[in-house]
């Protein structure tokens, strides 16, 4: 029994050292992840010590709770995922859980290449060569804004055409539209909403993103959605 009580107290004593050395949101987030392991542990060793009378109910309880916090637990996205939009000769992709953006060139003297390897010289060269088509234009300054944001200062200004966000891609399909936002075929609402809502906040123009890119997410959104 002695040993019972001093158990109890160390335990009691260690949680409450516990939430009291540590932020409030750390704390419960403890208490929600390790309460139901702790009570079904305490409910394990007073069975052995037979103290089933007590024992039992935490075990049950502690159960319960484990079972109630993992149901009711929101699925998370999956880590890995990313967006594509691709035109003539650029295929851009969107990082889901960074945020960043990359791409590789698929046409021309840099054929193969990927953006991040490219310098800002290579990058405005490479713009200069695909200028003339609008949608890979626009995904390149979005690149080119993002990582070399004074890049407009070494380009020719009859050379530079600003580009309409909502130019190209009008006829996006669904296959479009899933790749966009980085979801699978046949995808909830849900799933595509909340595909959308973690894409556009990296892209969106008021947090310094690109206007073309939040142009094709909304676009994304509206084509998938019933």
């Amino acid at each position: 029994m002695v040993l019972y009580i001093i158990f109890l107290l160390f335990v009691v004593v260690g949680l409450f050292w516990l939430i009291l050395t540590n932020p409030a949101h750390k704390s419960a987030a403890f208490l929600t992840a390790a309460g139901p392991l702790i009570l079904i542990a305490i409910g394990v060793l007073l069975i052995i010590f037979r103290r089933g009378v007590i024992g039992m109910p935490l075990m049950v309880f502690g159960l319960s709770w484990w079972r109630r916090s993992h149901s009711t637990r929101p699925a998370s996205h999956s880590e890995g995922q990313k967006s594509t939009v691709r035109s003539a000769n650029i295929e851009m992709e969107l990082d889901h859980d960074t945020g960043e953006i990359d791409g590789t060139v698929l046409t021309g003297r840099m054929k193969g290449a990927r953006l991040s390897s490219l310098n800002e010289e290579e990058a405005l060269s490479l713009y200069r060569e695909i200028c003339s088509d609008a949608d890979s234009a626009t995904l390149l300054v979005s690149f080119l804004d993002r990582y070399h944001p004074d890049w407009r200062e070494r380009v020719d200004p009859d050379s530079f055409r600003e580009q309409d966000g909502a130019s190209g891609f009008e006829g996006m399909t669904r296959q479009d539209a899933y790749q966009i936002l980085g979801v699978e075929p046949g995808a909830s609402q849900q799933e595509i909403h909340e595909a959308w809502r973690r894409l556009i906040k990296g892209v969106h123009p008021d947090s310094g993103g690109s206007a073309f890119l939040a142009t094709k997410i909304n676009a994304a959104r509206d084509v998938l959605q019933d």
